[in-house]
Protein backbone atom coordinates (compact mmCIF):
# COMPACT_ATOMS: atom_id res chain seq x y z
CA UNK A 1 0.00 0.00 0.00
CA UNK A 2 1.16 3.34 -1.19
CA UNK A 3 0.37 5.79 2.07
CA UNK A 4 0.30 9.11 0.15
CA UNK A 5 -2.46 7.39 -2.26
CA UNK A 6 -4.26 5.86 0.38
CA UNK A 7 -4.39 8.90 2.26
CA UNK A 8 -5.75 11.06 -0.38
CA UNK A 9 -8.19 8.23 -1.24
CA UNK A 10 -9.88 8.00 1.95
CA UNK A 11 -10.22 11.96 2.12
CA UNK A 12 -12.11 11.62 -0.85
CA UNK A 13 -14.21 9.09 0.54
CA UNK A 14 -15.09 11.66 3.58
CA UNK A 15 -16.85 13.45 0.98
CA UNK A 16 -18.78 10.91 0.09
CA UNK A 17 -19.90 10.16 2.96
CA UNK A 18 -20.42 13.40 4.39
CA UNK A 19 -22.12 15.36 1.48
CA UNK A 20 -21.36 18.47 2.03
CA UNK A 21 -17.74 20.72 1.64
CA UNK A 22 -15.06 20.07 4.55
CA UNK A 23 -12.50 22.25 6.26
CA UNK A 24 -8.95 20.85 6.47
CA UNK A 25 -9.70 20.94 10.70
CA UNK A 26 -12.40 18.76 10.43
CA UNK A 27 -10.46 16.50 8.22
CA UNK A 28 -7.93 16.33 10.09
CA UNK A 29 -9.67 15.74 13.23
CA UNK A 30 -11.90 12.76 11.61
CA UNK A 31 -8.81 11.04 10.25
CA UNK A 32 -6.31 11.95 13.14
CA UNK A 33 -3.58 12.88 11.07
CA UNK A 34 -1.95 16.30 11.28
CA UNK A 35 -3.09 19.34 9.60
CA UNK A 36 -0.32 20.60 7.22
CA UNK A 37 -0.29 16.41 6.21
CA UNK A 38 -4.14 17.02 5.15
CA UNK A 39 -2.99 20.69 3.68
CA UNK A 40 -0.55 19.38 1.56
CA UNK A 41 -2.72 16.19 0.10
CA UNK A 42 -5.94 18.95 -0.65
CA UNK A 43 -3.52 20.81 -2.75
CA UNK A 44 -2.51 17.98 -4.64
CA UNK A 45 -5.80 17.23 -5.46
CA UNK A 46 -6.87 21.03 -5.76
CA UNK A 47 -3.63 20.69 -8.26
CA UNK A 48 -5.69 18.09 -10.75
CA UNK A 49 -8.44 18.89 -10.39
CA UNK A 50 -10.40 16.24 -7.76
CA UNK A 51 -11.00 18.89 -5.09
CA UNK A 52 -11.81 22.80 -5.52
CA UNK A 53 -11.32 25.38 -2.66
CA UNK A 54 -13.76 27.90 -1.63
CA UNK A 55 -11.98 31.20 -1.16
CA UNK A 56 -14.71 32.64 1.44
CA UNK A 57 -15.32 29.81 3.52
CA UNK A 58 -11.40 28.01 2.72
CA UNK A 59 -13.34 24.53 2.52
CA UNK A 60 -13.01 22.15 0.12
CA UNK A 61 -15.40 20.75 -2.53
CA UNK A 62 -15.22 17.99 -5.10
CA UNK A 63 -13.54 19.13 -8.29
CA UNK A 64 -14.86 18.31 -12.26
CA UNK A 65 -12.48 15.42 -12.50
CA UNK A 66 -14.51 13.49 -10.04
CA UNK A 67 -17.76 14.25 -12.09
CA UNK A 68 -15.89 13.48 -14.93
CA UNK A 69 -14.95 10.12 -13.68
CA UNK A 70 -18.37 9.55 -12.17
CA UNK A 71 -20.34 10.50 -16.05
CA UNK A 72 -17.83 8.32 -17.65
CA UNK A 73 -18.69 5.43 -15.26
CA UNK A 74 -22.33 6.10 -15.76
CA UNK A 75 -22.27 5.87 -19.69
CA UNK A 76 -19.95 3.25 -20.08
CA UNK A 77 -20.99 0.52 -17.33
CA UNK A 78 -22.87 -2.69 -18.70
CA UNK A 79 -25.83 -2.63 -15.93
CA UNK A 80 -26.44 0.59 -16.13
CA UNK A 81 -26.88 0.90 -20.27
CA UNK A 82 -28.66 -2.12 -19.97
CA UNK A 83 -30.86 -1.65 -17.24
CA UNK A 84 -31.84 2.00 -17.75
CA UNK A 85 -34.77 1.14 -20.65
CA UNK A 86 -36.67 -0.98 -18.01
CA UNK A 87 -36.01 1.01 -15.35
CA UNK A 88 -37.12 4.12 -17.78
CA UNK A 89 -40.70 1.63 -18.34
CA UNK A 90 -41.30 0.79 -14.74
CA UNK A 91 -41.26 4.61 -13.60
CA UNK A 92 -43.90 4.91 -16.52
CA UNK A 93 -45.80 2.05 -15.37
CA UNK A 94 -46.05 2.43 -11.73
CA UNK A 95 -46.27 6.50 -11.93
CA UNK A 96 -43.11 6.69 -9.01
CA UNK A 97 -39.64 7.00 -8.82
CA UNK A 98 -36.83 4.01 -9.84
CA UNK A 99 -33.52 3.75 -8.49
CA UNK A 100 -31.05 1.17 -9.36
CA UNK A 101 -28.42 0.39 -6.55
CA UNK A 102 -25.80 -1.71 -5.79
CA UNK A 103 -23.09 -2.61 -3.04
CA UNK A 104 -21.21 0.08 -1.40
CA UNK A 105 -17.50 -0.41 -1.06
CA UNK A 106 -16.70 2.27 1.21
CA UNK A 107 -15.62 1.60 4.90
CA UNK A 108 -18.45 1.87 7.07
CA UNK A 109 -19.40 0.72 10.43
CA UNK A 110 -22.75 -0.51 9.06
CA UNK A 111 -23.91 -1.92 5.45
CA UNK A 112 -24.50 0.54 2.72
CA UNK A 113 -25.66 0.64 -0.95
CA UNK A 114 -25.11 3.47 -3.47
CA UNK A 115 -27.82 5.14 -5.87
CA UNK A 116 -26.19 4.08 -9.57
CA UNK A 117 -29.07 5.11 -11.47
CA UNK A 118 -32.46 7.71 -11.04
CA UNK A 119 -35.39 8.02 -12.60
CA UNK A 120 -37.85 11.04 -11.03
CA UNK A 121 -41.39 10.93 -11.48
CA UNK A 122 -43.53 13.89 -12.52
CA UNK A 123 -45.92 12.61 -10.45
CA UNK A 124 -44.45 12.59 -7.43
CA UNK A 125 -42.58 15.30 -4.93
CA UNK A 126 -39.02 14.65 -5.83
CA UNK A 127 -36.96 13.62 -1.91
CA UNK A 128 -35.11 10.38 -2.77
CA UNK A 129 -31.42 11.25 -2.76
CA UNK A 130 -29.26 11.67 -6.09
CA UNK A 131 -26.96 9.60 -8.10
CA UNK A 132 -23.97 8.70 -5.74
CA UNK A 133 -25.74 8.93 -2.50
CA UNK A 134 -24.73 6.91 -0.38
CA UNK A 135 -27.10 5.47 2.15
CA UNK A 136 -28.18 2.39 4.88
CA UNK A 137 -29.34 -0.77 3.74
CA UNK A 138 -30.69 -2.49 6.81
CA UNK A 139 -33.87 0.22 6.29
CA UNK A 140 -34.37 0.54 2.73
CA UNK A 141 -36.27 -2.36 0.49
CA UNK A 142 -33.29 -1.86 -1.98
CA UNK A 143 -30.19 -2.80 0.51
CA UNK A 144 -32.22 -5.12 2.50
CA UNK A 145 -32.41 -7.39 -1.19
CA UNK A 146 -28.57 -6.84 -1.07
CA UNK A 147 -28.23 -8.13 1.96
CA UNK A 148 -30.77 -10.90 2.27
CA UNK A 149 -29.11 -12.36 -1.54
CA UNK A 150 -25.43 -11.43 -0.62
CA UNK A 151 -24.02 -14.04 1.81
CA UNK A 152 -20.64 -12.07 2.03
CA UNK A 153 -22.22 -8.75 2.30
CA UNK A 154 -24.55 -10.21 5.34
CA UNK A 155 -21.76 -11.91 7.14
CA UNK A 156 -19.35 -9.04 7.15
CA UNK A 157 -22.14 -6.93 8.84
CA UNK A 158 -23.89 -9.07 10.59
CA UNK A 159 -24.18 -8.14 14.27
CA UNK A 160 -23.32 -4.58 13.44
CA UNK A 161 -25.02 -2.00 15.99
CA UNK A 162 -27.62 -0.22 13.92
CA UNK A 163 -29.48 3.35 14.34
CA UNK A 164 -32.93 3.89 14.26
CA UNK A 165 -33.46 6.55 11.51
CA UNK A 166 -37.48 6.51 12.27
CA UNK A 167 -39.85 4.89 14.59
CA UNK A 168 -40.38 2.04 12.60
CA UNK A 169 -36.61 1.23 11.82
CA UNK A 170 -35.49 -2.59 11.93
CA UNK A 171 -32.55 -2.90 14.12
CA UNK A 172 -32.71 -6.20 15.53
CA UNK A 173 -30.70 -8.37 13.90
CA UNK A 174 -33.08 -11.53 14.52
CA UNK A 175 -35.87 -9.77 13.07
CA UNK A 176 -34.07 -8.48 10.42
CA UNK A 177 -33.12 -12.31 9.59
CA UNK A 178 -36.79 -13.62 9.74
CA UNK A 179 -37.22 -10.49 7.05
CA UNK A 180 -34.68 -11.52 4.71
CA UNK A 181 -36.00 -14.95 5.09
CA UNK A 182 -39.01 -13.80 3.75
CA UNK A 183 -37.86 -11.96 0.72
CA UNK A 184 -35.28 -14.65 -0.44
CA UNK A 185 -38.44 -16.97 -0.55
CA UNK A 186 -40.79 -14.07 -2.32
CA UNK A 187 -38.49 -12.67 -4.51
CA UNK A 188 -38.70 -8.97 -3.66
CA UNK A 189 -38.88 -6.69 -0.23
CA UNK A 190 -41.06 -3.72 1.14
CA UNK A 191 -40.15 -1.05 3.38
CA UNK A 192 -42.41 1.32 4.68
CA UNK A 193 -41.35 4.62 6.83
CA UNK A 194 -38.10 3.00 7.75
CA UNK A 195 -35.79 5.57 6.18
CA UNK A 196 -37.51 8.17 6.17
CA UNK A 197 -41.36 8.92 7.02
CA UNK A 198 -43.75 9.41 4.76
CA UNK A 199 -41.89 7.60 2.15
CA UNK A 200 -42.01 3.67 1.21
CA UNK A 201 -40.28 1.45 -1.16
CA UNK A 202 -40.47 -1.58 -2.88
CA UNK A 203 -37.73 -3.70 -4.54
CA UNK A 204 -36.11 -7.01 -6.31
CA UNK A 205 -33.05 -8.26 -6.73
CA UNK A 206 -30.97 -7.95 -9.95
CA UNK A 207 -28.67 -11.21 -10.65
CA UNK A 208 -25.65 -10.70 -13.05
CA UNK A 209 -23.79 -13.36 -15.15
CA UNK A 210 -22.36 -15.72 -12.59
CA UNK A 211 -26.23 -16.08 -10.91
CA UNK A 212 -25.25 -13.61 -8.35
CA UNK A 213 -26.96 -10.71 -6.92
CA UNK A 214 -24.88 -7.46 -8.28
CA UNK A 215 -27.53 -4.22 -8.00
CA UNK A 216 -31.73 -4.67 -6.91
CA UNK A 217 -34.31 -1.75 -8.61
CA UNK A 218 -36.80 -0.01 -6.44
CA UNK A 219 -39.78 1.58 -6.90
CA UNK A 220 -40.25 4.70 -4.23
CA UNK A 221 -42.82 7.08 -3.42
CA UNK A 222 -44.92 8.61 -0.87
CA UNK A 223 -47.08 6.40 1.43
CA UNK A 224 -50.04 8.34 -0.11
CA UNK A 225 -49.44 8.01 -3.37
CA UNK A 226 -48.02 4.19 -3.11
CA UNK A 227 -51.17 2.82 -1.08
CA UNK A 228 -51.46 -0.90 0.29
CA UNK A 229 -53.86 -1.92 -2.44
CA UNK A 230 -51.70 -0.92 -5.27
CA UNK A 231 -48.60 -2.84 -3.67
CA UNK A 232 -49.50 -6.12 -5.71
CA UNK A 233 -49.42 -4.35 -8.70
CA UNK A 234 -45.96 -2.66 -8.36
CA UNK A 235 -44.72 -5.93 -6.78
CA UNK A 236 -45.35 -7.68 -9.85
CA UNK A 237 -44.44 -5.57 -12.26
CA UNK A 238 -40.78 -4.63 -10.04
CA UNK A 239 -40.39 -8.14 -10.04
CA UNK A 240 -40.99 -8.82 -14.25
CA UNK A 241 -38.68 -5.96 -14.66
CA UNK A 242 -35.31 -6.82 -12.15
CA UNK A 243 -35.90 -10.30 -14.02
CA UNK A 244 -35.83 -9.31 -17.54
CA UNK A 245 -32.96 -6.52 -16.68
CA UNK A 246 -31.14 -10.27 -14.74
CA UNK A 247 -31.88 -12.20 -18.38
CA UNK A 248 -30.13 -8.76 -20.25
CA UNK A 249 -27.17 -9.05 -18.35
CA UNK A 250 -26.66 -12.42 -18.10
Amino acid sequence: MIESIDRALAILQLFLKQEKPLSVTWISKTMGIQKSTVSRTLDTLEGRGFVRKDKETGKFWLGLQIYALGMLFREKEPLQKAAYPYAKALSMQCQAGVHITTFATIDSPYPQHVILEKITSPQNIDAAPPVGAVRPSYCAASGKCLLAFSASYYATYRGCPLKKLTEYTVTDWDELDTEFAAIRRQGYAVEREEAELGMTCIAAPIFGVDGAICAAISVSGAVARITEDRVPEIIEAIKKTASEISQTIS
